[in-house]
């Protein structure tokens, strides 16, 4: 997981597109992922975005998170969003533009709200609020029947892990220094699939990427993996609102909004449905303009 900047502009899992539909966890019942629209938390909108579209800009290349399907955007920062706006009573459109041009859109007053896996962090909240809603770092999967166990960085030692070449989970990997004669043997790959492919047939013992994605990688395996330890480096995920009085007040609203959603069922039913509960925050975490460093 870097820290400021996202890594991955695609994913392959398991070596078909299809396969994403076919087997994501699904929750019952559309209503419980929709949002329900609360009166108390739509009158803390600002007046100013009451009768209007709200601007909302995404970078549609990381699942799953945010991605292209097809020429829709989905994922579940799609679907929090969707909900979000439900509960707040409010109308948006969004718009799919490159990552690093998001906050400074913001800042300059072409998009109302930046939803896309911003990691907030002290130095970007100089330009932006953000609502802290999620929190992701690097997380660690095994074949099913594994006993490999993963507790820190230097559970690798002595084992062959798969990455991603790229990746910061291949900086951290490669940087282990084991003691006792073992050593890490780091494979990076060229796509998620080709790692996923090296733990499954027994080449690696462990999988190491970005933990939402660990978690949606073990979701849609239909068994084959799961999640071993806690994900560490962990950072606070936020939606992104101007540092002017309406996109602070704006800002209280999401964060009321969100805080709803905890409360309804909503927020939970679709990080389910996603495979991503292991970045649920409590409604207590989800501060504003919280970032620790």
């Amino acid at each position: 997981m870097k820290r400021f900047t996202r890594l991955r502009s695609t994913l392959v899992v398991m070596g078909a597109a299809s396969l994403l539909a076919s087997t994501m966890v699904t929750t019952a019942g559309a209503s419980s992922t929709s949002g329900v629209y609360n009166a108390k938390d739509a009158a803390l909108v600002p007046a100013a975005y009451k009768n209007t579209t709200l601007q909302v800009a995404t970078d549609a290349s990381y699942p799953p998170d945010e991605y292209l399907k097809g020429s829709t955007i989905v994922g579940f920062d799609l679907d929090l969003m969707k909900a979000l706006a439900a509960t707040l009573g409010v109308k948006y459109q969004e718009n799919n533009v490159t990552f690093s041009t998001i906050l400074g859109g913001i800042t300059g007053g072409r998009y109302q709200i930046g939803n896309s896996s911003f990691t907030d962090e002290k130095s970007r909240e100089k330009s932006v609020n953000f609502v802290d809603y999620f929190k992701a770092g690097e997380g660690v999967y095994v074949t099913r029947n594994s006993k490999y166990v993963f507790k820190n960085l230097h559970s690798f030692c002595g084992t062959t892990v798969a990455v991603e070449a790229g990746t910061s989970e291949l900086t951290d990997a490669s940087a282990v220094k084991c003691t006792g004669g073992k050593k890490v043997t780091v494979e990076s790959f060229a796509n998620q699939n080709t790692a996923n492919l090296a733990v499954s047939s027994g080449h690696a013992q462990f999988g190491f990427l970005d933990s939402q994605v660990a978690s949606y990688v073990v979701s849609i395996s239909k068994g084959q993996f799961k999640l071993t330890g806690q994900p560490i480096n962990v950072f606070p995920y936020g939606i992104a609102t101007a540092k002017t009085p309406n996109g602070l007040k704006l800002a209280k609203a999401i964060q009321a909004g969100f805080k709803t959603m905890v409360a309804n069922g909503t927020y939970a039913a679709i990080l389910k449905k996603w495979g991503v509960t292991g970045g649920a925050v409590s409604a207590a975490a989800m501060t504003l303009n919280g970032a620790k460093s």
